[in-house]
């Protein structure tokens, strides 16, 4: 093996190793040609909880490439928390966050170039994603960490039932604030099944991380010798030669599609599945996890789909556990970070809880995670996770209340002006539209008290959002799609039984209104948004960046 850093002209070289050596690396390991440097590229900060916990765990991460052999060589990007972001304009930028976290990992790896594997620290939504994206546009050895899922003291159920009080009138903030600490009791990502612990467990289903490594719980000794264990698998990876495009092939992608059907995952992974294929040079879409989709019941029951946690599913083995039951649904010989084939890992005795997990053929595990709808309201398709809709919306016509931004919903809805039976249409929060297509999680939340109703948007959701919930809409209203003729008083069908979502109006008048139509968009003057607008690609491709 020879590092990346002796492949630099000699004068550089030296100049170069004089530099880290400055920084504190030791002139011993900068010299000793077997010895290679390993980036720990962590999304540590004090904002985000699932972030919280990683200054710790790159110390781990460091102690194990440092007993491998290898030599670490740490720096940081950023993480936000959709929790925080959400209900506001700030989340408009979480899902172009995601590409800042790609490209600045991206600068730093292939900008210095001196290294010769790396591993990815990161948590949360669209950090897991951009590292994954990073990972596999850089194509060194690499492996993720995450913190880990955090402890939960009480129901998903009890939580939502405190934030409906709110909702209602009937707790303060402080009990909100009281109550969901024993929900989210500490740092560590959150408990449920959102887009965090979907990217993990799809990451680890993908072979880029150690096996068990998606859900061990936070701020626990097996989290912290999981980090340790991990930078020392990257040392072998670069003396074994086995990068990303290696472990992350058109079938270990076909693998993450299965665990994501299999576990009823976030919708979020309808953007970030798409996006990682594209950076390896395939394609993914959406159809084609939808055929998945459609027959690869659903296994467990984890919140927004029941009312247990993603601790419950850890304790029920974990993703090893969803794998092992759904073993002959996968490609089994692609390799991953162990340096053995996913069967090799899954070779071996796995607990599992049954009561957790069930089987394929439990006739309570039936094939209905995501589904993409079609129609007239949306040609190139809209999302819906199946799994999370009660089953007496699953047929569903209501009259169409229709909102140009988020803030126009959340006005009318504490005016008290959305009423039981309205199909809620919230337009003009896609990608370009946004610009940055913003989660609406809040509204699906506030909708949750309104009867027989559904929220249908070109924006996107939270992976812990239930109800008929219906988003990622193509093409969105900035781009002319037939969400912006959409009038108050419209009737909308939606037959999940039929992947159906029909705008009941003739195509006459449909077509008089485009005429007067100018499709809009949130106006931003300056700065990252208005340039991420000009870049984006539609939600059916990923929303990746051009």
């Amino acid at each position: 093996m020879k590092r990346s850093i002796d492949k630099l002209e000699p004068f550089q070289r030296a100049i170069s190793k004089a530099h880290l050596a400055s920084a504190g690396i030791s002139i011993d390991s900068l010299l000793d040609s077997d010895r290679p440097l390993i980036a720990v590229a962590n999304s540590w900060n004090e904002l985000c909880p699932g972030h919280e916990p990683l200054r710790q765990l790159a110390q781990e991460v460091k102690k194990g490439i440092l007993e491998a052999g290898g030599e670490p060589v740490e720096f940081n990007t950023i993480a936000m928390c959709d929790g925080v972001a959400q209900g506001h304009a700030g989340m408009r930028y979480c899902l172009p966050h995601r590409e800042i976290v790609t490209d600045s990992c991206e600068a730093m790896i292939v900008g210095e170039g001196i290294f010769d594997g790396a591993v990815f620290l990161g948590s949360c939504d669209k950090i897991i994603p951009g590292m994954l994206n990073a990972a596999a546009r850089i194509d060194l050895p690499a492996a993720i960490v995450t913190a880990g899922p955090c402890y939960d003291e009480i129901k998903p159920s009890e939580s939502k039932a405190l934030r409906a009080r709110f909702l209602a009138g009937e707790a303060t903030e402080r009990e909100v604030i009281e109550g969901t600490l024993r929900y989210y009791t500490g740092p560590g990502v959150c408990p449920f099944l959102g887009t965090a612990n979907t990217m993990a467990c799809l990451s680890e289903a993908l072979g880029m991380m150690l096996p068990g490594g998606a859900l061990l719980p936070s701020s626990t000794s097996q989290r912290r010798f999981c980090a340790r264990r991990t930078g020392a698998a990257v040392v072998d990876m670069v003396r074994r030669g086995i990068r990303p495009s290696d472990i992350m092939t058109e079938q270990a992608i076909h693998n993450a599609v299965v665990l994501l059907s299999c576990m009823g995952g976030s919708l979020n992974a309808m953007l970030h599945l798409p996006a990682l294929a594209r950076e390896l040079g395939l394609e993914l879409t959406w159809d084609d996890i939808a055929q998945v989709s459609s027959s690869v019941p659903v296994i467990t029951n984890i919140v927004p789909n029941g009312d247990m946690s993603c601790i419950n599913l850890y304790k029920a083995g974990g993703v090893p556990a969803l794998l092992k039951t759904v073993e002959e649904l996968l490609e089994g010989g692609c390799m991953t970070v162990t340096g053995e084939t996913l069967a090799e890992n899954l070779d071996r005795d796995i607990a599992i809880d049954r009561t957790v997990i069930r089987t394929m053929d439990d006739p309570a595990s039936v094939a209905s995670g995501i589904q993409v709808l079609y129609g007239n309201l949306a040609p190139k398709g809209a999302l819906v996770k199946t799994s999370a809709v009660p089953e007496d919306l699953h047929v569903f016509t209501g009259t169409a209340r229709v909102f140009d931004s988020e803030d126009a919903c959340y006005e009318a809805f504490g005016q008290g002006t959305i009423e039981p039976g309205c199909a809620v249409v919230i337009r003009y929060e896609g990608p370009v539209g946004g610009p940055g297509m913003k989660e609406l999680h809040r509204v699906t939340e506030i909708m949750r008290g309104i009867p027989n109703s559904g929220v249908i948007t070109d924006g996107r959701f939270s992976g812990a959002s239930g109800g008929l919930s219906i988003g990622y809409l193509c093409p969105e209203a900035a781009a002319g799609g037939p969400i912006a003729l959409v009038q108050d008083g419209d009737r909308i069908h939606i037959d999940l039984t039929r992947n159906l979502i029909e705008l009941e109006v003739p195509a006459d008048e449909l077509e008089r209104r485009r005429a007067d139509l100018e499709p809009s968009g949130h106006t931003v003057d300056r700065g990252l948004l208005p340039r991420y607008a000009r870049m984006v690609d539609s939600a059916r491709t990923g929303a990746a960046v051009r």
